[in-house]
């Protein structure tokens, strides 16, 4: 996958904050020596963040977020800071940018206890550098000038340093997998399916899998009976939309490994312990309790959505009881998750890992049990131990006849 293709979900995100007019989105576009924010002498310019990808080396693929200024006032500048805020939760590493000629505010010196306790690596900008003739020197900050370019070479130098050089290498499915192995990857072709093209969390498996040597067939879920009986090698693998998920299970040999794309991501961003635990919720539901489904993506609702009408009508018949539902998409995610007494969450394909974690931490915090939808639907349709089998050796998941959501 290309540098300028590669996922929003898979870069480095770098989030630039500080006050009105310290000159953030001036940095942004000296770093990426684009104008890719519009520069004002009014305060207050910038009001959403804006994203730019691109490839900062040794580093790689990022993504550079402009935030508004945090000193905002008003309820619209309420608003635009919390926006501002809520990119933290997505942030790997943050540039907090600074007025070299005023330096450090109230403001600033909190926005630095807030990262530090995200535990977010950043740097502090003194900006405006070429207009000061006095500058302290401290080892978490560094002089530039937006203006005339002073620093801003030492500064890419410095990011790419101050990140690990790559991600510690993961894998979605690639590493069940042996070269030349075969693999079935069931894909509905439905009203909910886009036009001419496979969604990402497919195309990011079906990479995976020609990364590892072996050879994935893509089928229907109405093609995957007769796909299997002529395939002429029995596929190490079946990988299923966790929609079709039961008819996948009726027709695939027992011995072959069962599993969803929701679950290969899970298990890629790090929480399949905690989603599978989740499914005990199921059997505590009462008459009345809200549930929450959360989707990390927006697209047009279906007539037959799964998050919004297949999810809802399934848990209601699989515990009996009268439920409420709220649905929340995109970087919607509620602060105060207490009301709820379940978290029904996506693959987060288009989440990276700290969004997806944040999320999952703030559930935990909050005591309330998150599961996701493959995982989910494999419980309620009896084969959450099947679907678990390529991923037995992880500590935590069902074994040796332990039985989750029952």
């Amino acid at each position: 996958m290309g540098l300028q293709s590669a996922p929003s979900s898979e870069r480095v995100h770098i989030g630039i904050f500080g006050k009105r007019n310290a000159g953030k989105s001036s940095v942004l576009n000296a770093i990426t020596n684009q104008k890719i924010a519009i520069v004002s002498d009014i305060k207050g310019t910038t009001t959403d963040p804006v994203y730019k990808s691109m490839e900062l080396l040794p580093l790689g693929p990022v993504i550079f977020i402009d935030t508004p200024g945090l000193d905002d006032e008003g309820e619209l500048g309420e608003l635009r800071m919390q926006k501002g805020l809520e990119v933290l939760r997505k942030t790997d590493l943050a540039l907090l940018v600074v007025d070299g000629r005023a330096g450090m505010s109230r403001g600033d010196l909190l926005l630095e206890k807030e990262f530090q306790k995200r535990q977010i690596s950043y740097l502090i900008l003194y900006n405006k550098g070429d207009l000061v003739t006095e500058k302290i020197q401290d080892e978490s900050c560094i002089w530039i000038s937006a203006k005339s370019g002073e620093g801003i070479k030492e500064l890419k130098e410095q990011i790419a340093h101050l990140l690990p050089q790559g991600k510690q290498e993961k894998r979605l499915a690639g590493d069940l997998l042996a070269p030349m192995d075969f693999v079935v990857l069931v894909i509905p072709i439905d009203k909910a399916a886009p036009k001419g093209r496979l969604i990402l969390p497919q195309q990011q498996v079906i990479r995976d899998i020609l990364e590892a040597g072996a050879i994935s067939v893509v089928v229907k879920d109405t093609e995957l009976k007769e796909t299997l009986r002529h395939l002429g090698k029995k596929p190490k693998l079946v990988i299923t939309d966790s929609q079709v998920f039961e008819k996948a299970n009726a027709v695939t040999p027992g011995d072959v490994w069962l599993t969803s794309f929701s679950i290969l991501f899970a298990r890629y961003k790090g929480n399949l312990e905690q989603v599978v635990k989740g499914t005990r919720a199921l059997k505590s539901l009462q008459d009345g309790d809200k549930i929450l489904i959360s989707e990390g993506c927006t697209h047009h609702r279906q007539c037959n959505d799964i998050g919004t009408v297949k999810l809802p009508h399934w848990i209601r018949k699989y515990t009996g009881k009268h439920l409420e539902f709220h649905f929340t998409s995109g970087v919607e995610f509620e602060q105060d998750l207490t009301s709820y007494h379940m978290i029904v969450h996506c693959g987060g394909c288009m989440l990276n890992e700290r969004e997806m974690q944040y999320r999952l931490k703030e559930a935990e915090r909050q005591g309330i049990p998150v599961t996701n939808y493959g995982i989910l639907i494999a419980c309620m349709k009896g084969i959450l131990e099947r679907s678990l089998e390529p991923f037995s050796q992880m500590a935590g998941l069902p074994g040796d006849g332990e039985k989750f959501g029952k």
